[in-house]
């Protein structure tokens, strides 16, 4: 049966894209002067569609070619388009709203440019508006059924899931979806799709990268070792830290100490790089610069070498032959001045880090007191290490179960960093459980979604190791099967398929793309760190068992010591 006059507007009013082919003269016409009748400043592109049952009421409109307005659309405000832009049925897009080209709006989607205050001096509907705008890029699709709030930016090849409400801005390339809306992934980013009979994750796959590993394993230390020192991948200077790794690296594959010296050689060696005064170590070639009246060295590579020092001389059976000092010797109140005047609002991951030093200078001042009965007076009396665990238990967020603030610039990046440093050198380090796990599992979560960070390439293993370790602490921590356990799962299972085909042979891991860190090029550090977060991420999985090895260095998963 043909299709009345009236019943073929309806049809095109809700299907426009037909209109181009499917209609007659006598509808083109109508259609030319529908849109001369649009109110306000209108300008209509080249074959464009504006259905008859649409609510367009604009004070300017733009309209790019080869776009449509579709039945029952409601379209107020200031209003700009660019080509092959469509708006379905029902969608409501009022205030000011600009898109980029190819934006597809799905329907009974409502994008909102404008808003009002909400002050308790009037009633509501007496309130002034306000508007900012909201501004898509170019080919965006956005479901149906979501609601954009003024003020946001969605950038350019966004795909934004049905029902999503989205509140703040999404860069580009984002798939978002929720209420409110989260990213998900990065839209280049297929999901992996390994090939036929060959495992990216589980038990197979991780014994397979392990084997490789632990094969070629000498090798790579022995293109790190330049005759007297090692550096982190040839071409690289000596650092103190590329001697730590190497005996760190070697240590969790083979199960002994590097292969270029005998075992109590490294250990003499490391052991001669402290000094007596201090208790610190510093970088080759600089001298300890003291920032403070304590004594506490409070920047630069001498906070490090007391973790990594630390700990290799720990693996190959030795200690710091003297206590840190200004460990030892700060008084609670110093500790407390201290703690209060870290850069929390700004600076979490330097607070966390310098925390974590002091702590894990607190473990090796315990260590060397008890096994020198004569040195006992460098002992850090139990009252600081209270002070310590009472000024955090304290001042955790209990919202996120944290410290320190987010910020626009650079999201939870600061926060989420930071914590795991503190928590490493604090809780996890002396056997406590750290407050709030569950909010610590949201706020890490919703971190490892942010695209800056995450997605597309850009992992490094800083990253990925601070949200890996505060994900795997608390699930021990809540048992069972662990809040958000399914979530936390999926996530180790992508990181792992993404990490193991970054080994290099012969080279190991780089430490991530950008120039954080020593680069992308594979080096001693890269490698330390991402066989770490590799068994920490198999763990999450239940498949660490696989691997062959378990962390025994800085990235341990046991308490070095119990309170």
């Amino acid at each position: 049966m043909d299709l009345t006059e009236q019943q073929l507007i309806r049809h095109f009013d809700h299907c426009p894209w037909l209109f181009a082919e499917g209609a007659s003269d006598e509808q083109r016409a109508a259609q030319r002067e529908r849109q001369r009748a649009l109110g306000g400043d209108s300008a209509i592109g080249e074959r464009c569609y504006v259905a008859d049952s649409a609510a367009v009421h604009p004070d300017l409109l733009r309209l790019g070619d080869d776009s449509y307005i579709a039945a029952h659309a409601y379209v107020t405000g200031e209003v700009r388009t660019g080509k092959d832009c469509t708006l379905n049925p029902f969608t409501t897009v009022r205030g000011t709203v600009t898109l980029g080209d190819g934006v597809r709006i799905g329907a009974h989607t409502s994008l909102l440019g404008f808003n009002h205050s909400m002050a308790p001096d009037r009633p509501v509907f007496q309130q002034p508006q306000t508007s900012l705008g909201i501004t898509v890029g170019d080919d965006v699709w956005i479901g149906s059924h979501v609601v954009v709030v003024d003020g946001v930016t969605i950038g350019d090849h966004c795909v934004i899931g049905a029902g999503a409400v989205v509140t703040k801005d999404l860069p580009e390339w984002t798939v978002a979806a929720g209420n409110p809306a989260r990213p998900l992934r990065d839209r280049r980013e297929a999901p992996a799709r390994p090939a036929p009979g060959v495992p990216t994750s589980g038990g197979d796959a991780l014994a397979r990268f392990a084997a490789t590993a632990r094969a070629q394993v000498a090798g790579l230390l022995g293109r790190c070792w330049e005759g007297d020192r090692y550096v982190d991948r040839p071409g690289a200077a000596a650092t103190v830290r590329a001697h730590c790794d190497a005996v760190e690296i070697a240590d969790l594959l083979l199960g002994r100490a590097p292969e270029q010296l005998p075992a109590d050689e490294h250990a003499k060696r490391l052991g001669t790089l402290q000094d007596p005064r201090t208790g610190l170590v510093p970088a080759f070639g600089e001298p300890l610069r003291p920032v403070d009246g304590d004594g506490f060295i409070g920047e630069g590579s001498s906070l490090y070498h007391v973790l990594c020092v630390g700990y290799a001389l720990d693996l190959l059976g030795a200690s710091f032959p003297y206590p840190v000092r200004g460990v030892s010797e700060m008084t609670v109140s110093q500790l407390l001045a201290r703690l209060e005047g870290l850069a929390w609002r700004d600076g979490a991951w330097g607070a966390g880090a310098w925390i974590d030093t002091w702590a894990t200078a607190a473990h090796w001042n315990r260590g060397h007191s008890l096994g020198h009965p004569d040195g006992i007076g460098s002992m850090p009396g139990t009252g600081s290490l209270e002070a310590l665990f009472g000024w955090l238990l304290t001042r955790a967020d209990p919202w996120t179960g944290m410290w320190g603030s987010p910020s626009a610039q650079a999201g939870r990046l600061q926060v989420v960093n930071g914590y795991y440093r503190l928590t490493r050198g604090s809780f996890a380090q002396f056997g406590l459980p750290v407050p709030h796990p569950e909010r610590v599992v949201d706020a890490v979560l919703d971190h490892a979604r942010d695209l800056r960070y995450f997605g597309g390439g850009r992992e490094n293993a800083c990253n990925v190791l601070d949200v890996a370790h505060p994900l795997w602490l608390c699930a021990r921590q809540t048992g069972g099967a662990g809040h958000r356990s399914a979530e936390v799962r999926a996530w180790a299972e992508r990181q792992l398929a993404l990490a193991l085909p970054r080994w290099q042979d012969g080279k190991g891991f780089g430490f991530g793309p950008g120039d954080a860190g020593p680069g992308r090029e594979p080096g001693l550090q890269g490698t330390e760190m991402w066989l770490a977060i590799i068994w920490l991420l198999a763990d999450l999985t239940g498949c660490s068992d696989a691997l062959g090895y378990r962390p025994r260095g800085i990235h341990r998963p046991e308490p070095a010591r119990t309170l």
